[in-house]
C-alpha cells in the first residue's frame, strides 16, 4: 500500500464502496429474478424468497472472499 494517508483511505473508499454496489446488486439481481419466475409460473412468492436467501448467501461469501484475499495480501 502507499504511504500517503490520502491515498491509501480513497483506495479503502473504492474498495468496499465497490464491495457494497457487488452485494447491492447479486441481492437485486435474486430478488428479481425470483420475483419474475413467481409471475411466470404463476405461483406463490416460493421463488422469490429462495432467490433471494440464495443471493444473500452468496453476496455474503463472495464479499468474505475478496475480504481475506485483501488480508493474505497484507501480510
Amino acid at each position: 500500500m502507499s504511504s500517503d494517508p490520502r491515498k491509501n483511505w480513497l483506495e479503502n473508499y473504492a474498495r468496499y464502496s465497490a464491495m457494497a454496489i457487488q452485494m447491492m446488486v447479486i441481492i437485486l439481481a435474486g430478488v428479481f429474478g425470483g420475483y419474475k419466475l413467481d409471475q411466470w409460473l404463476h405461483c406463490k412468492p416460493v421463488f422469490t424468497l429462495i432467490l433471494s436467501f440464495g443471493s444473500v448467501i452468496a453476496a455474503i461469501y463472495l464479499v468474505t472472499r475478496d475480504l481475506i484475499k485483501k488480508k493474505k495480501n497484507e501480510n
